[in-house]
């Protein structure tokens, strides 16, 4: 009976598909011969299509030797492509493209559909991804109906909504600062507007000195300087422009690349003076410090408490919301 058993060959399980189509099949094959055969008579095709080309249904590969066929692991996706199909890239599999971050924010509802499930995935791996998030990240997480994400977290609603109330906070805490940076601002534009008002003893070669200053400034903008050393989206530049405290708004790695960027060039990007984008530069910089040393502080606490395993999710949104 044993040796009968191992004379049978072994049978690997796959799923396969047509091109483009969503309907798939399980079968069991114990090699490409026998795969493309059971593909032909589950899928209607033609068997005088040949050939018959099995690929990767995640990233198009194409699987024709034997061995590489019998390294992959069970359940493995194929796309079954007859005669002159093409195999093309599809959000059926999802593939790797949910690892790519989404750079625009205006998007068709599909991808804003895969935004948030990238989104909650991050959760999933870390919760502690909640405080390198952007505020438009927070808000699509906090606009996803609670059932699906907590289908897509495998978690209870009463969890979830915790979750939710949780990210709302942070959105608010943010909203918060911006509002006490405007404050801020507009309290020292008052103060500049009494020194106008009242203004200090003239000192005739100071003000030659400033004039002067103020004519190198303007001949070195309309000269158009040198470029970025790192490149800026337009969208990123139009946040720095208009927002009043940017870097509250912006993603982690928005904000690196804004205080790495060389001062002088980002100047003549957004058009303003030096002091200004300087102070622009270090105010991301703080800010991403900020989020970072919670995140450490995260992993410390979870390291210490729970042996380097994760922080329930109740513990940490607990931890969070009294902040």
């Amino acid at each position: 009976m044993t040796a009968a058993a191992s004379a049978l060959p072994l049978l690997k399980q796959c799923l396969i598909r047509r091109n483009g189509q969503e309907a798939q099949y399980g079968v069991a094959a114990s090699g490409l011969r026998e795969l493309r055969g059971k593909a032909c008579d589950l899928l209607a095709i033609d068997k005088g299509l040949d050939p018959i080309t099995l690929v990767l249904a995640e990233d198009g590969t194409i699987v024709d030797d034997e061995d590489y066929f019998l390294c992959l692991p069970p359940n493995t996706k194929f796309v079954v492509l007859a005669k002159d199909e093409k195999w093309a890239s599809s959000s059926i599999d999802g593939g790797t493209a949910w690892l790519e971050r989404e750079t625009s924010e205006i998007d068709g509802v599909d991808s804003e559909g895969e935004r948030w499930r990238h989104l909650a995935r991050q959760l999933k791996a870390d919760l502690s991804t909640i405080i390198l998030m952007s505020e438009a990240d927070l808000q699509v997480l906090i606009d996803v109906p609670c059932s699906k994400l907590a289908q897509e977290l495998a978690e209870n609603q009463p969890k979830i909504q915790t979750l939710q109330d949780t990210l709302q906070q942070v959105l608010d805490r943010r909203e918060e600062e911006r509002q006490s940076r405007q404050l801020l601002e507009l309290y020292l534009q008052a103060l500049k507007k009494e020194d106008h008002v009242v203004p200090r003893a003239a000192d005739p070669e100071a003000e030659e000195t400033a004039a002067d200053g103020k004519d190198t400034v303007d001949h070195g903008s309309s000269s158009g300087g040198s470029a970025l050393a790192t490149p800026l989206s337009s969208h990123l530049l139009t946040q720095l422009r208009e927002k009043p405290a940017p870097e509250l708004s912006l993603a982690s790695q928005d904000l690196e690349l804004v205080f790495k960027n060389d001062p002088e060039s980002l100047a003549l990007a957004l058009n303003w003076d030096q002091p200004k984008t300087e102070a622009l530069q270090q105010a991301c910089q703080g800010e991403l410090s900020r989020r970072l040393e919670q995140v450490q502080a995260l992993h410390a606490l979870r390291s210490v408490s729970k042996g380097k395993q994760k922080l329930p999710w109740g513990e940490w949104l607990s931890s969070k919301r009294k902040k």
